[in-house]
């Protein structure tokens, strides 16, 4: 069995696809129809490429659909989920985190767009997510045990993250909530842990 993959077709398909795939609700039909094209867009490049005698000896030509809001929101869940296990397999001070609504919708922003899907969003994990709590664990604000919560602050335009003392543990009762706001991705250098604002707040 061999596969080939092309990219024939790819000008045709980013026009077709600006303001295809946003973030707002769509109909079905709507998507339908746009991956119809899709695959019109790209068959016919792969026939102006290639000779008929070569299309007509392969069996099946596939075509990527659009990704839509349900498949992004599937991907973020799983790149979540690695993060996550990196967490619990690769530190001495195992933690979860969780994400809120607003921290979702900001990393799907940061890390997807209309031409190139979610190829992105690996990337933005690590330098919105990943990078942020390195800092936070070399700097020791982070313990065992504890549970950090994001959330987006449209104000700052930046990712908050809300510590709360072995919040993760089955029947802890944290007493003590701090709340630590990440500098702007664009400073975070090597050592940027040292950038971290932080306030502690009792309840």
């Amino acid at each position: 069995m061999i596969f080939l993959t092309s990219n024939l077709g790819t000008s045709e398909v980013n026009k077709l696809m600006m303001g295809g795939m946003g973030f707002g609700s769509k109909p079905e039909e709507d998507f339908d129809d746009l991956d119809q094209k899709i695959y019109r867009a790209a068959t016919a490049a792969a026939r102006r490429k290639f000779s008929p005698e070569f299309m007509n000896r392969i069996d099946k030509v596939i075509v990527f659909r659009a990704l839509q809001r349900p498949h992004l929101e599937r991907i973020l869940d799983i790149e979540l989920s690695l993060v996550q296990e990196r967490v619990m397999t690769a530190t001495d001070s195992q933690f979860v985190f969780k994400c809120t609504a607003r921290a979702r919708d900001f990393l799907l922003r940061e890390g997807t767009d209309t031409k190139f899907g979610a190829r992105h969003l690996k990337r933005a994990i690590e330098r919105h997510l990943v990078f942020p709590l390195s800092n936070l664990l070399a700097t020791h604000q982070i313990e065992l045990g504890d549970l950090i919560t994001l959330d987006f602050d449209a104000e700052s335009s930046k990712l908050m993250f809300l510590n709360e003392p072995q919040g993760a543990l089955v029947g802890s009762k944290p007493e003590v909530a701090e709340e630590m706001a990440i500098v702007p991705a664009s400073s975070h250098r090597a050592g940027a842990g040292r950038a971290l604002a932080r306030r502690a707040s009792r309840d």
